[in-house]
């Protein structure tokens, strides 16, 4: 794309590559730099190269583009540099970072660094492929949500390197029965306590597990080994740091000049000006670098619910209203809608995914159908009632057997995810198993149900690291999991059957062909709150069923006659209370009849025992 093009498309909001464009680009003698800085009266590119002085290597403006530009020849790869950039209205002077830096020294340093061509040679050609034709929608997706400076660590603390996470975390991963991954931001954030979510380079991988090169080879390996990628991503907002975009050439530039816009006061952190032209650029190339450059699977957009309402976590007086006099941004929707048909079109196959905590209509809906046009949505109502029903006394669950059914009122209005994510698990919350109430036996019971629970229920999945085998502290990013607690039987065995859930998910037509669609789901009986039991059967496309019990209570269920489809042996696929996932083993023997007669306005019948705090899978033999 010629230069005049590119700008006039970034100045249009449509340049979707602008990273080709801005930025520090290798090329000829030297390093050719540009910037957005459009009130600027002057900007220079100071670095390693010219001892950080802003006299030395000073930027042309390119046209009225508000573009900046500079080739300088002393600049090389690994070259540190920022931008000194002096304001035409006040005359102040600024030192920034680059908005489209590639890399970035390792914190606490803040410089961006020239970074050198990639060398990784890509081997997941034929993963590609198949991922621009799969069908999606009816396939197993089970995500495992990582941190990955926290997962596993060196003996002395520090975080594995890419390299070392992919020798390690990946065969995990396949072992557990996963389908892919999703990293916590990597995109580059000095502060080790955001996790990632208070970015300052949106196109730059953090230095603290490698290079960019680094990461490819990381991904590149999951692909090969037949495991997908998503990164979380964060255009909803960014950090306040007077060295990185906010206030960028002295002005709101990539924020709202009014706070009312453009600042988020629960996180202190800035509004993305969504109908800025330049910005609307920034962010889709951010998110097209990614997704192209690094060839991750999709993206799990962060904070969708704050970037809708232009009221969110605000009090009357401190919003203001769209054009229309209501309280949603327009702007971001436009937005987003772009994004979503943008990663579509342009990488057939990958996914969006929204973390949107409201009743926004038609998230994951097409855009040409009024929709916002993401794959998928995250269902926090599901999970908000979920913990918040196994959090109860047994004694009490009858009072609250709504909080688990209600779900199924609203399931397929969107593609839904259940996620289990690492929210739940930090700030006081307590861990899943810490959330679990009762004695021992019935905590790690409780927790067994509720994998059960999540995985036997519509939907695609999402597990956080350390949920599949029963993590007892709160997470902290300052450490690695408590990896030693599987050397203990009953962790072990929830590890066990976190596998084995997510196996039967995964090759099972009935529990994941029709996640999205209300054929595919059937309540057997949903009323027997008086014994806290749920019933329900689950319908692949291919017309094969299986059958779910669960009990909610600590008192075994015997005889427990459910209606069935058919008449035949019924084989017990699974049965949380096994020895082998450390329950009492009680069960049905591993088989079971169903007769002709009419129950539950089924045509058969069988009789099953149902284990405390425990569910079953049967499939007709």
């Amino acid at each position: 794309m010629q230069h005049a093009q590119a700008l006039y498309l970034f100045n249009e909001g449509r340049n979707i590559q602008a990273y080709r464009l801005l930025g520090a680009h290798l090329g000829g003698p030297g390093v050719t730099f540009r910037v957005w800085a459009p009130n600027a009266a002057r900007v220079s590119v100071i670095g390693d190269f010219n001892g950080w002085h802003g006299d030395v290597h000073p930027l042309l403006p390119l046209g009225d583009s508000g573009v900046w530009e500079a080739t300088v020849a002393e600049a090389r790869p690994g070259s540190l540099y920022r931008f000194e950039i002096t304001n035409r209205h006040t005359g102040d002077k600024l030192v920034k970072s680059d908005p489209y830096a590639r890399g970035f020294e390792l914190r606490p340093g803040s410089a961006a660094y020239v970074v050198p061509p990639a060398q990784h040679v890509w081997g997941d050609a034929d993963w590609l492929a198949r991922r621009a034709g799969w069908d999606w929608q009816q396939a197993p997706v089970n995500i495992y949500e990582v941190h990955a400076g926290s997962w596993m660590r060196h003996p002395d603390g520090k975080p594995y390197l890419w390299r070392e996470l992919a020798e390690r975390l990946i065969p995990y991963a396949l072992q557990q029965g996963y389908t892919h991954l999703e990293l916590l931001p990597i995109t580059e954030h000095p502060l080790d306590e955001s996790w990632g979510y208070q970015t300052t380079g949106y196109f730059a991988p953090t230095s603290r597990y490698g290079s960019p090169d680094d990461l490819r080879a990381f991904i590149d390996a999951c692909h090969q080994a037949g495991l997908g990628v998503l990164l979380d991503w964060v255009p909803g907002h960014f950090p306040q740091d007077d060295w990185a975009l906010a206030r960028f050439d002295g002005t709101a530039l990539y924020e709202h000049e009014d706070p009312r816009l453009g600042l988020h006061a629960d996180w202190g952190t800035h509004i993305f000006n969504y109908g800025r032209h330049e910005v609307r650029s920034f962010l889709l190339s951010s998110a097209h670098w990614w997704l192209s450059e690094f060839h991750f699977d999709g993206l799990r957009v962060d904070a969708v619910a704050s970037m809708l309402y232009l009221d969110y976590s605000r009090q009357a007086g401190q919003w203001l209203p769209n054009r229309h006099g209501g309280r949603e941004n327009l702007d971001a929707i436009d937005f987003l809608k772009e994004l979503n048909a943008m990663v579509h079109a342009e990488f057939p196959g990958a996914l969006t995914i929204a973390e949107e905590s409201t009743a926004w209509p038609q998230v994951s809906r097409p855009t040409y159908l009024g929709g916002l046009g993401f794959s998928m949505k995250w269902n926090m109502g599901w999970m908000n009632d979920s913990l918040r029903y196994v959090a109860r006394d047994p004694i009490h669950r009858r009072w609250h057997h709504d909080e688990l059914t209600f779900g199924q009122m609203y399931a397929y209005s969107e593609n839904f995810v259940l996620p289990l994510s690492h929210d739940e698990v930090v700030h006081g919350k307590g861990s899943l198993l810490g959330k679990m109430p009762g004695d021992d036996w019935q905590r790690y019971a409780n927790l067994r149900l509720l994998l059960a629970w999540q995985a036997l229920t519509p939907g695609k999945k999402l597990m956080f690291m350390g949920g599949e085998f029963g993590q007892q502290r709160e997470w902290s990013e300052a450490r690695e999991l408590d990896w030693a607690l599987l050397t203990k039987p009953a962790h072990a065995a929830l590890h066990h059957l976190s596998a084995d859930l997510n196996r039967l998910y995964r090759d099972l037509p009935a529990l994941h062909s029709q996640d999205f669609a209300s054929l595919g789901f059937e309540w057997i009986d949903c009323h027997d709150s008086e014994h806290g039991i749920l019933s329900w059967l689950r319908w692949g496309k291919d017309g094969s069923f299986v059958v779910v019990a669960c009990n909610f209570t600590p008192v075994p269920q015997t005889a427990y006659r459910l209606g069935v489809p058919e008449a035949g042996t019924y084989i017990e696929l699974l049965n949380t209370d096994s020895a082998y996932y450390g329950g009492s083993n009680l069960g049905n023997g591993g088989a079971l009849p169903a007769v002709m007669g009419e129950w539950m306005g089924r045509p058969a019948n069988l009789c099953v025992t149902i284990p405390p705090l425990g569910a079953v899978l049967l499939r007709l033999g």
